[in-house]
């Protein structure tokens, strides 16, 4: 490692003391929702921390491990689910942690926020000095050890200063976004429902339909083509196989699996938290993919169906309700719901007039258009912010103090 001139290279434990909390027992009801904030593994996640979903009382915290830490401290996931291990955050308020929690404490003259900035492009790094073993973790002895290279006060707080500002800047985009998708599904919930009518269609009554009537089964085979086979992720939609698990897991399946052109749909029945009862995405990026035909594959019967009416529909979760008709019982061993083919087309779905379908669909989109714009904002700013640490916290390019 290349150290810029005027910097040191160091160990954590040169420049901090490291602690970590516990966890008062649970089954004491006197310990527990307090006033005292106590932090887990779940809530460091590169930010900075002002409340928590939990909390302990003082006898909570003198009668176990727990411990209080000051606002500036910075906490590292020391184990925990997925990406959770090797994160950081940093404390805004006095709290207390568990005991996966590391605190890293740093001693005068060294700037909280620069650390903070350091372990964030450190993150994997850091996740390769993991314990072996079944679950790979993290510990205080590891973390004291790691390598951290340090400028002179003035230009670590000057480091932090620049940083900070892109910082500020991600955190309003994405409480941006979130405002905007809030504002989304409000939008949603009235023009979907018809409890909203735009003013030239207040005399028209809808018409409650069986899907069917709507739309057909797309029950083309991919054959001997060659088609990229995709899957169908909650939350997501279409993903390429390849992509997701780093290869096609079609294997000899594949000929079964059903040709999928733009502007046809897919339902996948397999739940997940935010579709218990499966979901369904409209093919709009690619001209044709291959999709498992265990997905109920669809098409409108005619032009004057709105694919985009009824992606909403779907993307929006209005479908659940009339599904819990059909499916018989929970998840299979397969992880799919017990759902009939012929009984997903005898849903009942809304069906304004075509003109309708297409005023709702232009308002939804340009929502979804806005939201979008505003994420690749948010892509752009890490990725600056990215390039950023990478020139700043290797001294590459010298900030004057």
């Amino acid at each position: 490692m290349i150290v810029p001139e005027g910097w040191s290279l160091v160990r954590v434990r040169d420049v901090a003391t490291i602690s970590s909390g516990g966890t008062p027992d649970r089954t004491i009801d006197s310990y527990w929702n307090g006033e005292i904030p106590w932090v887990t593994t779940s809530e460091i996640d590169f930010c900075t921390i002002f409340e928590t979903s939990q909390a302990i009382t003082q006898e909570g915290l003198k009668r176990s491990a727990a411990k209080c830490f000051p606002e500036g401290c910075l906490l590292i996931a020391m184990y925990g689910q997925g990406k959770t291990r090797g994160k950081v955050a940093m404390l805004g308020v006095t709290a207390a942690t568990n005991q996966a929690c590391a605190a890293v404490l740093l001693k005068k003259n060294h700037d909280p926020n620069y650390f903070f900035q350091y372990f964030q492009n450190n993150y994997y790094k850091l996740r390769s000095f993991s314990n072996g073993g079944s679950q790979d973790n993290l510990s205080a002895g590891i973390i004291k050890a790691f390598p951290v290279v340090v400028p002179p006060i003035k230009e670590q707080t000057a480091i932090a200063a620049i940083l900070s500002t892109w910082d500020r800047a991600i955190e309003k985009t994405v409480a941006l976004i979130a405002a905007k998708e809030r504002r989304k599904a409000g939008l949603m919930q009235r023009l979907l429902t018809g409890k909203v009518r735009f003013g030239e269609f207040a005399g028209e009554a809808w018409k409650e339909v069986p899907l069917g009537t709507l739309f057909e089964p797309v029950t083309d085979t991919v054959g001997d083509k060659d088609i990229p086979p995709y899957s169908i992720s909650a939350g997501i939609g279409f993903v390429s196989q390849r992509e997701k698990w780093g290869k096609d897991i079609a294997g000899r399946q594949y000929a079964s699996y059903t040709h999928l052109r733009k502007g046809e749909f897919a339902y996948n029945k397999g739940n997940s938290k935010k579709y218990q009862c499966g979901c369904a995405y409209l093919l709009r990026d690619q001209d044709e993919i291959s999709v498992p035909n265990v997905f109920i594959s669809f098409r409108p019967k005619s032009d004057e169906v709105s694919a985009d009416f009824y992606e909403h529909f779907f993307v929006g979760d209005y479908h659940a309700r009339e599904l819990k008709r059909y499916i018989t019982s929970g998840a299979r061993s397969d992880g799919l719901l017990n759902l009939n083919k012929k009984d997903f087309f005898k849903i009942n779905v809304p069906c304004p007039s075509p003109r309708e379908q297409e005023a709702i669909a232009k308002v939804l989109n340009a929502a979804v258009a806005e939201i979008e714009e505003h994420r690749n904002q948010l892509a752009a700013l890490k990725e600056q912010k990215k390039g950023l640490m990478q020139q700043l916290l290797t001294g590459k390019v010298r900030v004057k103090s």
